[in-house]
């Protein structure tokens, strides 16, 4: 669970890379939250 695991929000800063625990800065799609209903 460090830097170099993908799955954990450092991860995906270090990977340049982006999913759920790190959306994306740039918001491409709606603005709603239709991503956080599990």
């Amino acid at each position: 669970m460090g830097k170099g695991d993908k799955k954990t929000r450092r991860g995906k800063i270090r990977n340049k890379t982006y999913g759920n625990l790190r959306p994306n800065p740039r918001n491409t799609r709606k603005k709603k939250r239709e991503t956080n209903n599990h």
